[in-house]
C-alpha cells in the first residue's frame, strides 16, 4: 500500500508540473474504436493481448486516480460510423473551466448532431 501511495503522489506532482505549462491535457478516451456489442471485451488491442475488460479503457484511470477533473468530448467517427472521443484533463479545481471548454467545443463543432449512417 505504501508503494502505491508513493506512485500516486508522484503522478500528482508530475501532473501539477505539466499544468505550469499547459492549461489542459488531451488524451484519447479509450485505446481503440468502439467494438462489437456482442463482445464481452476485445481480445487484443493493436496486436497486444488484453487480459481484462478494463484494458481497452485504461487510459482514463490515471486522472481519476489522482483526483483531477476530466470531461470527455466527441471528436469524430470511425469508418464503421461509431463515435470516438477524447478526454480533457485539467488541474485540480478547474472543473468549471473544463465544462465551459466542453460547451464551447459542442457549440463550435455540433458533433452530437453529426451522426453518420452506421455500417
Amino acid at each position: 500500500m505504501q508503494r502505491a501511495s508513493e506512485i500516486r503522489s508522484d503522478w500528482f506532482r508530475r501532473a501539477t508540473r505539466l499544468f505550469e505549462t499547459y492549461d489542459v491535457i488531451a488524451l484519447p478516451s479509450a485505446q481503440m474504436w468502439p467494438f462489437d456489442v456482442n463482445w464481452i471485451f476485445p481480445e487484443e488491442i493493436a496486436g497486444v493481448a488484453v487480459d481484462t475488460y478494463h484494458r481497452w479503457m485504461q487510459v482514463v484511470v490515471p486522472a481519476g486516480l489522482i483526483g483531477l477533473p476530466v470531461v470527455n468530448i466527441p471528436v469524430g467517427f470511425g469508418e464503421n460510423g461509431l463515435p470516438a472521443g477524447i478526454q480533457l484533463i485539467g488541474p485540480r479545481g478547474s472543473d468549471g473551466k473544463l465544462l465551459q471548454l466542453a460547451q464551447q467545443w459542442h457549440g463550435a463543432t455540433g458533433w452530437p448532431q453529426k451522426r453518420p449512417a452506421m455500417a
